[in-house]
Order: C-alpha cells, then structure tokens, then sequence
C-alpha cells in the first residue's frame, strides 16, 4: 500500500467536495461570497494537490 498514494486520492475527493460546495453555494445563493470564493479556492487547492500527488508517485511492485 502505498501511502502518498492513498494521501492523494483523499486529498482529491476533498477538492472534488469542496469544489461541489462552492456550486451549490453559488447557485443556490446561500453564503456569502467570500464564503464560496475560499470554499471553492480549498477546493481547487485539495484538488490540484491530490491529483499531482497521484500522478507523481511511482507505483514499485515488491516482491
């Protein structure tokens, strides 16, 4: 099991929540916006860092 792996995938799913927060916030008027611009700024940010952590580890088979 590799841990930055798994570190990746969490952080990347709480980007993806953030982001969907920050929508719906938006849409639906509830917030202020500074609220949603730092929701949906996390968002990015735990996004974006999962994503490079995922595609930057190495998966190393050992036997």
């Amino acid at each position: 099991m590799n841990l930055k792996r798994t570190f990746g995938t969490i952080l990347t799913i709480l980007g993806i929540v953030g982001l969907i927060y920050a929508a719906i916030g938006f849409v639906q008027h509830s917030g202020t916006p500074r609220e949603l611009i730092v929701y949906g700024v996390l968002g990015l940010v735990f996004f974006f860092t999962g994503i490079g952590l995922v595609r930057n580890t190495g998966d190393v088979a050992k036997m």
